[in-house]
């Protein structure tokens, strides 16, 4: 495998915080690749550093040493201008708390990321509307977030994330807010949307949510701990997760 076929190279990164005089190191000589396509879960207890990986990944934080390529390009070294791009064209993001805008209609919240784009009113509606039909909610799009589900909101969320088409699914712990139930939903459409060939990248702390994946990297205190990859058992024929330390 070279590395074209990677969305991500993660080169011994470290994340140092300055809390006044003191300072936090959440992560630790962090080192990985992403296959294009992939759906990789980042695993690991409250505190991990798992959240600030992601926002790395993410292109909303840098890394203080070591380096993060997405497709080959070094994100320490772009512009907030270059990063915000990657964010807006290359990253969907899915967040726990939905962060839906309470005012605009569901429709309006998925076309925002279009808005900023500079896409013109239209094609924003048909891509938007296009996007809610994929997460089951066409028959929704006049609905304010207050007049859903919390489900239905992720959906919305989700929708949001991919109405850009972009191949990168990032989801920071997308069944945080929702019942067993739902969750088992919102996950279904995760494994739909991998099928479809995006790279989907979920941060959690819920063993049953990360094993949707067919690869975890376990974080603990900042290192990775281990990982594990999702193999079909010969004689059971059902999944069994083989461990490698880090």
């Amino acid at each position: 495998m070279n590395n074209s076929s990677k969305v991500f190279i993660a080169d011994g990164i470290d994340k140092v915080y300055a809390m006044g005089d003191v300072k936090v190191n959440a992560l630790r000589d962090i080192s990985f690749s992403i296959q294009t396509g992939e759906y990789v879960a980042i695993m690991g207890p409250s505190g991990s550093g798992k959240s600030t990986l992601m926002h790395i990944m993410g292109c909303l934080d840098r890394p203080t040493s070591g380096s993060l390529y997405l497709r080959g390009k070094d994100i320490g070294s772009l512009s907030d201008g270059e990063l915000a791009e990657i964010r807006n064209t290359e990253i969907g993001f899915v967040f726990q708390n939905f962060n839906l805008l309470p005012n605009m209609s569901i429709l309006e919240n998925v076309e925002l990321p279009l808005l900023y784009a500079g896409m013109p009113a239209r094609e924003r509606r048909t891509r938007a509307t296009w996007a809610l039909e994929v997460v089951g909610l066409a028959d929704r799009l006049r609905h304010k977030p207050n007049e859903i589900s919390g489900g239905q909101k992720q959906r919305v969320s989700i929708a949001r994330a991919m109405v850009n088409q972009p191949a990168i699914l990032l989801a920071d712990e997308p069944t945080g807010n929702l019942d067993t139930a739902t969750g088992k939903e919102i996950m279904a459409l995760f494994d739909e949307l991998n099928a479809k060939g995006n790279t989907i990248i979920l941060v959690t702390h819920e063993r049953d949510v990360a094993e949707h994946a067919t690869r975890i990297i376990y974080i603990l205190d900042g290192r990775i701990e281990h990982f594990e990859f999702r193999i079909q058992d010969e004689e059971e024929h059902v999944p069994v997760w083989e461990v490698v330390e880090a």
